[in-house]
């Protein structure tokens, strides 16, 4: 998503929920249920940077939300959720998505118009107040989510389709359990190593914005001015694109076997040419491709740890459940999670 490139997420079956009711001052009172803490703020002079909290994700929602010319009156915020911390499923949009529609709600300018709009809001609250160069997915498919239906999204243009996905497959989410520490730096690296790749291209492609705009033509004509290590990770989101266009073809077309190959060499190569895989998620995905009922299966998230996502026929899923599960335990001595999801609707109103 932040080589302007195609992406297709999911909005999955965990939640946010955040609970509001106005105030008569200019308070914002904000609890949080996970961390059984509450914090006091004045919308009228908000923290200028990040303190390294949880609430630094709801101050820069609201931050971004007032500065885009939206009146917010004070509120109680009741922030609660069941959506795994740490594992690549995106926790922190599914927060600031929650908070910031809720806000909107409360100040009756919540509306299906607003939701790309609010998608940048909290993808701007993550990038410029908590610190993190996350791209848009995470928060589009938490605004934009539907039941049954992958999202297709051009991250560019932020024009979007969704795509049906059939009833006798399910999402099998494979917790590793791990996180490794260098994820944060290596995320940021990634990105560097792109924007390098985009500056080299674009000496002899001068209409090149992105890595979206190169074919793997132009890499193969001038990547060899380029550093090796620049021209793995260009590959690999230069084949990214096109894999995402060709799965939802498949998709349209029911193909779920063509979907789950194209699953299998996105993973090949985020461990292969964007080095984002770890021995844990390589691990998880050998267990899944033998299983019996598998289409296809990868990392998902940030990479380094987190979690793999698998299709699985339903009827199977449970035999998938033991057989990951037993094998990777034996493996490791560390009980993963699974979780086994469909596609849901994204944000909305519960009443």
């Amino acid at each position: 998503d932040y080589n302007d490139g195609f992406v297709m997420p999911a909005a999955i079956g965990f939640y946010t929920r955040a609970s509001i009711a106005p105030r008569n001052d200019r308070k914002l009172v904000i609890h949080s249920e996970n961390y059984s803490e509450q914090v006091e703020f004045d919308l009228d002079h908000l923290p200028a940077r990040r303190a390294g909290h949880w609430s630094d994700y709801v101050i820069g929602v609201v931050t971004m939300l007032a500065r885009s010319g939206k009146k917010l009156g004070g509120a109680n915020l009741l922030v609660e959720g069941n959506v795994p911390q740490g594992a690549g499923l995106g926790s922190s949009a599914s927060m600031e998505v929650a908070v910031g529609y809720a806000l909107l709600n409360l100040a009756e300018q919540a509306s299906d118009r607003t939701r790309t709009k609010l998608a940048l809001l909290c993808q701007q609250a993550e990038n410029e107040f908590v610190g993190a160069r996350c791209g848009v997915m995470d928060q589009f498919v938490a605004s934009h989510g539907k039941r049954g239906q992958a999202l297709l999204l051009d991250c560019r243009f932020l024009e979007y389709r969704l795509l049906p996905l059939p009833r006798d497959v399910a999402l099998a989410i494979c917790n590793t359990m791990v996180k490794h520490s260098i994820a944060k730096g290596e995320y940021n690296q990634r990105r560097a190593e792109c924007e390098a790749g985009v500056r080299g291209l674009s000496n002899h492609l001068p209409n090149t914005l992105a890595l979206r705009d190169v074919t793997p033509e132009d890499l193969a004509a001038y990547g060899h001015e380029l550093p090796e290590i620049v021209v793995r990770r260009c590959r690999h989101v230069i084949g990214e694109n096109a894999r995402v266009l060709q799965a939802a073809a498949a998709l349209e077309l029911e193909d779920l076997h063509a979907f789950g190959k194209l699953m299998l060499e996105s993973h090949r190569s985020l461990r292969d040419d964007f080095e984002v895989s770890c021995p844990e998620l390589d691990l998880m995905v050998e267990l899944a491709q033998q299983a019996e009922g598998v289409y296809g299966t990868r990392m998902t998230g940030g990479g380094f740890g987190g979690c793999t996502i698998a299709l699985v026929e339903a009827a199977r899923v449970e035999a998938f459940q033991r057989t990951v599960q037993e094998g990777y335990e034996r493996s490791t001595g560390c009980k993963p999670e699974i979780y086994v999801c469909s596609a849901e609707d994204g944000v909305g109103e519960v009443v």
